[in-house]
């Protein structure tokens, strides 16, 4: 006699044969056996216990709840902290190329930049460093102008590389999509959803961030006119005291109300850059403390583990300057390259899928989107 099923049946599938009911041992009867001279009869169970209440045998639970409300990488209803993590980690395993191999394919184009110009300058000019830290070149005009452009290009590849995971993260957005109706994408196939929503992608990164950039502006030059005009410690202790909090819960608030959802909804629905400001401002209405829990962890999370990731890259390449002074400019290059690689091969896909998952999670919980998904899957007509 077994148990039971281990695991949910899959969606759709038929409902199991609800075995017979045994029959009830009552005084004097005896149910009726097989004709004489053959086997005897097998022991009659015992009927169950109904539930309290009456109405029978309960129903196992599973078959008509569990599979069907999650044919995807997360059930379709309000979710959890855990679900919405666990679905995030699921459409990144079962969407690899579209999601961790689309943030390395970028992050690598980009710093391939740097590695080549590094290395023809390495090889050709001589970039050196010495004990001390000096660079040191037969020409130092030549060796100046072959460091400038060897780290000139290498941020100018950094800064290429972010606009490329900012493609990542429209990309991750119809991904999850997907994959909250177990359909799966591939690489090509994300990349030509975010189509036509590309240039509007960018437009918002560069509007959100020019925001807090003014903002950090303005604080500064607040700053420096306090210090300038104070006549004394006090005032700008004080001055402190109270606008350095200030700061950080503005900035906090802005981030979770206009920075932290809004490419989703820009990439999922109908909208511009400023209606998916809207959206965000909408959806997180009623739901701050949640979503920044949320989001200040996983960024916190994605922080920590992506510098677990590229350190030894980077300390590899530290020594390894040390060690052979005469290739130092090109070994450091090429680890930092390698480091911000494999960061953005598990940041930039996590933040991405947590948030689209959570944007999801808000919609299921404001708009019941959750009915449109199961009719989407093909689970309620």
């Amino acid at each position: 006699m077994t148990d039971g099923p281990t695991h949910y049946p899959p969606p759709g599938a038929p409902l199991p044969e609800e075995p017979e009911p045994p029959r009830a041992m009552t005084g004097g009867t005896r149910p009726p056996g097989p004709p004489a001279g053959g086997p005897p009869p097998p022991p009659t169970p015992w009927a169950p216990y109904a539930p309290q209440g009456g109405g029978g045998p309960a129903p196992q639970p599973g078959y008509l709840l569990g599979a069907a409300h999650k044919p995807g990488a997360f059930p379709l209803r309000p979710l959890t902290l855990g679900m919405i993590y666990d679905g995030a980690f699921r459409l990144i395993r079962f969407n690899p190329k579209a999601t961790v191999g689309a943030a390395v394919l970028v992050t690598a184009v980009a710093m391939a930049i740097p590695i080549v110009i590094t290395a023809v300058l390495t090889f050709t000019v001589g970039l050196a460093i010495d004990a001390s830290g000096d660079v040191e070149s037969e020409i130092s005009t030549a060796d100046a102008a072959g460091l400038v452009a060897a780290y000139g290009s290498l941020l100018l590849s950094i800064v290429l590389a972010q606009i490329g995971v900012i493609f990542v993260t429209g990309m991750v957005a119809h991904v999850a999509r997907a994959a909250a109706v177990g359909r799966r994408m591939s690489l090509g196939e994300a990349w030509a959803a975010t189509h036509g929503k590309r240039w509007r992608l960018l437009g918002l990164t560069l509007l959100i961030n020019t925001v807090f950039l003014v903002l950090f502006v303005v604080y500064v030059v607040l700053w420096v006119l306090v210090v300038v005009v104070s006549p004394g410690p006090w005032p700008i202790v004080a001055w402190g005291l109270i606008t350095v909090p200030a700061m950080i819960c503005l900035s906090a608030w802005l981030w979770t109300r206009l920075y932290y959802l809004p490419v989703p909804p820009l990439m999922l629905e109908d909208v511009g850059v400023f209606g998916a400001l809207g959206r965000s401002w909408t959806l997180t209405s009623r739901q701050f403390w949640r979503t920044f829990g949320i989001g200040l962890l996983t960024v916190i999370i994605g922080s920590i583990a992506g510098s677990m990731l590229s350190s030894p890259a980077s300390f590899i390449g530290q020594i390894a300057a040390f060690a052979l002074p005469e290739y130092a400019a090109l070994l450091l290059v090429l680890t930092q390259a390698f480091a911000l690689v494999v960061q953005n091969a598990f940041y930039a896909p996590f933040l991405a899928a947590v948030s689209s998952v959570q944007y999801l999670d808000l919609r299921m919980r404001k708009e019941a989107f959750d009915v449109e998904l199961l009719r989407e899957a093909g689970i309620v007509s």
